[in-house]
């Protein structure tokens, strides 16, 4: 059974630990919902399909057509990123493009950027920097290499991003995927191209996701786009823009397509998993008011009991931020002993980082000295991994239904998968018996479900 020690930490700058796939948020549907009791209705949606328009006057419609070319992808940050990542390919590959995992056989690299974090867009200008190289290589080459920045980054370093080392072709902030094509296209005479509107009703509910690892057993699918919380500390709001729904209808319709084996799994088996994503950020009422959460400590430990007796069992992961503006010892000792008393399944722990643009940045100071911040991060991880391995010690003896997801990345002799808590299960890679076969022994592989004790 996986367990705490389990854990991946990443550090000085940030830490994952027991890091999770497909699980629920409730930042915005619950979190709300709970505290705040209110509700929007959804905007009415705008479906359009670049097939449908006309080009624009400078370019033809063979332009606008991939042509084979290949296209690889790379995606950083948020489950969001990764469905946008799903968005850009289904738009590229109705225009004719084609998908490579080699780097080294792409015409067109593209970044599905984050800028959440200072330590998240320092990682891509890194990458930059590397395919920099293999660039210049392809520079006498009949077909030159495309480099394109996708999603938050390319929304809030436009300019820079266009300007530093001189290596990026092409823009697309979240709100402009319809338009690769174009952008692809004006790439390809030699210029720059961008398009970092944001939008306030694109939701591509007319865009059918392709997911881009086959040997996913799991799938985002998402409600709703773009921010309206204004914590003072995110940037969220700023490069995903106001926030929107999807028609239900298209929700719906998304869902229906997927695979008909998932779907008949989740029609026979209560398989849906048991695990809710709750955002604290902070132990301290004073800091949350500072974050502009909208809640206090004493309303997200109320809801935390609410969601326990309403699903026994349920596994709780969240998010905290150490040594944000003004956090003082006895604030970061309230984070401690939230920690303490929850006992969360899975967290996920950084180190504050000041991000341009947000209110914090125009209102507060960043005034918790850096190895404060460390100091605090560490003790955050460290208390979290002995409350998590007590709550996950729990398991120990208990015959848990697993989603396998593939060969541990530990041990070439085990597999690991995902149980209804959505908790990482590493186990023995032996031979089983198949349920639907008495006597018949086979080998468990990625999408089977086997019961691990």
């Amino acid at each position: 059974m996986g367990s705490a020690s389990d854990s991946e930490i990443r550090t000085p700058n940030g830490a994952l630990v027991s890091p999770t796939r497909g699980a629920v948020c409730c930042e915005c549907a619950v979190m709300d919902g709970f505290l705040q009791a209110k509700s929007a209705s959804a905007p009415q949606e705008k479906v359009s399909s670049p097939e449908e328009e006309d080009p624009p006057p400078y370019l033809t419609v063979d332009e606008l057509r991939g042509r084979q070319r290949k296209v690889y992808l790379e995606t950083y940050g948020c489950q969001m990123n990764v469905n946008d990542t799903e968005i850009a390919w289904s738009i590229l590959q109705k225009s004719g493009y084609l998908r490579t995992s080699n780097l080294q056989e792409a015409d067109v690299i593209l970044l599905v950027t984050c800028s959440i974090r200072e330590k998240a867009e320092q990682t891509i200008w890194n990458r930059l920097h590397q395919l920099k190289v293999l660039k210049t290589k392809r520079l006498r080459s009949r077909v030159p290499l495309r480099i394109g920045i996708l999603g938050c980054m390319a929304e809030r370093l436009k300019e820079e991003i266009l300007n530093r080392e001189k290596v990026v072709d092409l823009l697309a902030g979240p709100d402009a995927y319809r338009d690769l094509p174009r952008l692809l296209a004006v790439a390809e005479s030699g210029q720059q191209a961008a398009n970092v509107l944001l939008s306030l009703d694109e939701t591509y509910a007319d865009v059918m996701p392709v997911q881009t690892s086959p040997s996913t057993t799991s799938a985002f699918v998402s409600i709703m786009r773009g921010c309206d919380n204004m914590c003072t500390y995110c940037i969220v709001p700023f490069t995903r823009g106001r926030e929107r729904s999807r028609p239900v209808a298209s929700i719906l319709e998304e869902v229906r397509k997927l695979s008909e084996q998932v779907l008949q799994l989740i029609h026979e088996r209560d398989n849906i998993c048991k695990q809710i994503h709750l955002p604290a950020q902070s132990g301290s009422s004073r800091v949350l008011e500072a974050m502009r959460r909208g809640y206090s400590r004493e309303a997200y430990v109320e809801l935390v009991h609410h969601i326990r007796e309403s699903i026994p069992g349920v596994s709780l992961s969240s998010d905290f931020i150490a040594g944000f503006c003004g956090e003082t010892e006895e604030d970061h000792l309230q984070t401690v002993s939230l920690l303490r008393e929850v006992q969360y399944n899975i967290g996920f722990l950084f180190a504050y980082s000041m991000r341009q643009k947000t209110r914090a940045y125009h209102r507060l100071k960043d005034d918790v000295p850096e190895e404060v911040k460390l100091r605090r991060l560490e003790e955050l991880i460290t208390v979290f991994r002995e409350e998590a391995t007590k709550a996950n010690e729990t398991f120990v003896g208990c015959t848990q239904l697993v989603l396998v997801e593939g060969l541990s990345k530990r041990s070439a002799t085990d597999l690991c998968g995902r149980n209804d808590g959505n908790l990482k299960v590493i186990f023995p890679d032996v031979e089983v018996e198949d349920v639907t076969n008495p006597g018949l022994k086979v080998r468990a592989q990625p999408g089977d479900y086997v019961l691990v004790k």
